[in-house]
């Protein structure tokens, strides 16, 4: 499967079709993000498979709106799974990417790793390695909404007293792009307290994620208090669903109803 990725990777390179492509490479032991520039850099390519599938994962969209500041005029590729596909799609809606600036090559998950996440859609549209999984089955929000209210209030109230404030969640996101963070302002959230206010830390970075998550889970995997962040997240995106018929990066060019001007048709 890797041959699939590496081949089209280093045509795209030798034909000058992209500056650079945005990967991740694996050496001495170690998955990492690189940036490939020629051929020959490619035998040290990475899947992101350390222990086990994919799960050596890095937030390569949100590395490659770095690299495209500093080099705006210059063409990218970036490796994508479903998520990261996503991602990119409502990178672009956002003004944070240029579309056409950037190749991106496809790898779909395998079915253990949809079921893992849960995740609807693990495939990116267009596949260059890998073979389309059947979706995931939400379960961890099935489980939570099915307690009562009170119970789910403090089964909340239980994982958020867990939170050190480390911004893991925030940094890792590739849909967090604010040049200046919520989660860093006095009047929401005092800095250097901890634990940080319960429960107004998480809810204002899960208002933050209302028409943005594209439920990579990367908030969750970099959590070192493993507070089911991937969970709370699933739910406000299924809440924005309902509401307003919106699923963040699924189809290409919607914009979320939260990035127009103008008003909802029906929405008030």
């Amino acid at each position: 499967m890797i041959d699939s990725i590496k081949d089209k990777v280093k045509v795209l390179l030798e034909t000058g079709e992209i500056e650079g492509f945005l990967g991740l490479v694996r050496k001495n032991g170690h998955v990492a993000p690189h940036l490939f520039q020629k051929g020959e850099e490619l035998d040290d390519m990475s899947l992101g498979d350390h222990k086990g599938s994919g799960d050596a994962r890095y937030p390569l969209n949100k590395y490659l709106m770095n690299i495209a500041k500093a080099y705006p005029e210059a063409t990218f590729g970036v490796l994508v799974r479903g998520c990261d596909d996503r991602g990119l799609q409502a990178l672009y809606t956002w003004n944070q990417l240029n579309p056409k600036k950037v190749v991106a090559v496809g790898l779909a998950c395998p079915q253990e790793l949809a079921d893992a996440c849960e995740c609807l859609q693990p495939y990116p549209a267009d596949i260059t390695a890998g073979e389309r999984a059947e979706p995931g089955e939400s379960k961890s929000v099935a489980a939570v909404d099915a307690l009562v209210l009170s119970e789910r209030f403090s089964y909340w109230m239980d994982e958020f007293v867990k939170c050190i404030k480390c911004y893991g969640c925030s940094n890792v996101c590739p849909m967090c792009f604010c040049n200046e963070c919520s989660l860093k302002c006095d009047d929401l959230v005092k800095n250097g307290e901890l634990p940080p206010e319960i429960p107004v830390f998480h809810h204002t970075r899960a208002m933050h994620m209302v028409g943005r998550c594209v439920d990579c889970g990367l908030c969750e995997e970099a959590c070192p208090s493993g507070i089911p962040l991937r969970t709370l997240y699933k739910k406000v995106g299924s809440i924005m669903e309902e509401a307003f018929d919106f699923k963040a990066g699924y189809i290409r060019g919607q914009r979320s109803p939260l990035n127009k001007l103008d008003s909802v048709e029906g929405k008030e």
